[in-house]
């Protein structure tokens, strides 16, 4: 865009050339594509670690339900409903704040719920019972929520396609390395301090890294082209009020779950990706019953197997990252500078392979015959597998549906993932005390066996798939 054109934006009668300049700015310092490489970094590394204190403050409630049954004098379910509360405050604040962001911006999103994440926080820090104890999480995780729902796509609003793979490996580990550190500082939190410092850990975490949004730039496209129009003195049409509020209601409530019912793309990777975070969940619950019972580890040293949790954690962003330079080097881009997105599954065709062997691997070894490094080393790659099929198949469904239903696509994938991730807490422990180690990581197994074909017929039909979808599609 030239400087010298905005003097010509005042005149009411070019309303062509108005519009046309007004969304011309390729080159415009205002665009998020064209912010610095610093602030780019800084912006991912501020959204990284918010989406890391949402994920922490999920899990590391985890090894304080057992103190909370005898503190409450409540069953072990109901002393997991806390952690399943917050999964679930996760699972519905996306369909909140997704469309929310779409309609008041990425920033207005953040500053308005991470103070009160941080309120329903202290409240649950100081519940005199169990009640007070499960809504004051599970309002935490609704308002936690767009710590991993938005920030996928405001990653996406400043990066080019083809330059998102090293940003959103980064960000798409983070809900993992966060929950799976989370019962690692729980367990020795809990063993020397008591359960309410599971929540004093996170606000502490939250005093330190949350203040930082602040420094965050409006990065979705529509509202900073409504700023833009008002300062070049264009009059932007606001709508009749009952309207706006009756589209948000109903792009709200509709579009994620009328994406995750109706685009076959969406509901199945949902369902998928849905079931690796699941998978998580079940580690989170399942990992310390069976190093106890069966190799006698203490409260700390349970909270000590999660670190093949971690280690499988930290080595899936680098096979993301050099898989993807791989594939920019042996394959041509197209025009606009980005891959096909189909390309994007390529690390979910393996990661497909390596989830059910790891699985079979962990419930098969976990016996006192066995050294615990078996199993902890089988944690570790069923984890490494699980990540390489969740980040792909995001990233797989925010190249396909762009900044403008990138944010709602998301809100759906959150939906199904922390609903499974608050159900399967709920009977891991009487899976596993029922069917035994072996025979319970079986049957996850063979699910994710069943669920493996799932990113290879996207990876072949993916481009007629699209083209019959009924949702705008783009970068």
């Amino acid at each position: 865009m030239h400087p010298n054109h905005e003097k010509d934006h005042t005149n009411p009668n070019t309303n062509k050339t108005l519009t046309t300049d007004i969304t011309d700015w390729s080159y415009d310092k205002t665009n998020p594509r064209n912010w610095t490489t610093l602030r780019k970094t800084i912006s991912t590394l501020i959204i990284c670690s918010i989406g890391f204190i949402t994920t922490l403050g999920a899990s590391i409630y985890s090894p304080g339900h057992t103190t909370v049954q005898n503190a409450f004098h409540t069953s072990t379910t109901v002393s997991l409903l806390p952690l399943s509360a917050y999964s679930l405050g996760l699972a519905f604040g996306p369909m909140i704040s997704s469309p929310c962001s779409e309609t008041f911006g990425r920033k207005f999103v953040y500053l308005f719920t991470l103070p009160l994440f941080d309120i329903f926080m202290l409240g649950s820090g100081l519940s005199r019972n169990i009640a007070s104890l499960i809504i004051c999480r599970f309002l935490a995780g609704l308002f936690a929520a767009p710590g991993v729902s938005v920030a996928a796509a405001t990653i996406s609003d400043f990066t080019e396609p083809a330059d998102r793979v090293i940003p959103l490996a980064m960000y798409y580990s983070v809900p993992f390395i966060g929950s799976a550190i989370g019962p690692l500082i729980g367990g020795f939190v809990v063993q020397e301090r008591g359960w309410r410092w599971t929540a004093w850990v996170v606000l502490v975490m939250a005093a330190v890294f949350h203040p930082c949004a602040l420094f965050l730039r409006e990065s979705y496209e529509t509202i900073i082209l409504q700023k833009r129009a008002r300062k070049m003195g264009v009059e932007v049409r606001k709508g009749d009020g009952w309207v706006k509020l009756r589209t948000l209601v109903t792009s709200t409530i509709v579009r994620p779950v009328h994406m995750l019912l109706t685009e076959p793309l969406v509901g199945f990777l949902c369902l998928y990706t849905g079931f690796q975070f699941a998978l998580l969940y079940t580690f989170v619950v399942a990992s310390p019953w069976v190093f106890k019972t069966v190799y006698g580890f203490s409260l700390g040293a349970q909270g000590l197997s999660f670190l093949g949790l971690v280690v499988g954690c930290l080595v899936a962003p680098v096979i993301l990252i050099t898989v993807n330079r791989a594939l920019k080097r042996h394959h041509p881009v197209q025009q606009d500078g980005s891959f096909n997105p189909e390309r994007k599954l390529y690390t979910a065709l393996y990661g497909s392979l390596v989830l059910p062997v790891a699985l079979f691997w962990f419930g098969w070894t976990a016996k006192s015959s066995i050294h615990w490094i078996s199993p902890i080393v089988a944690q570790g790659m069923a984890l490494l597998g699980s990540i390489l099929i969740y980040v792909p198949c995001n990233f797989y469904m925010l190249d396909v549906y762009g900044s403008k239903y990138g944010a709602s696509a998301s809100g759906a994938s959150s939906l199904s993932r922390y609903t499974l991730s608050a159900a399967f807490p709920l009977f891991v422990t009487q899976m596993y005390e029922g069917l035994g180690v072996g025979w319970a990581t079986s049957v996850l197994g063979f699910t994710a066996l069943i669920m493996a074909p799932i990113p290879w017929l996207f990876y072949w039909v993916g481009p007629r798939l699209r083209a019959r979808s009924a949702y705008e599609h783009g970068t």
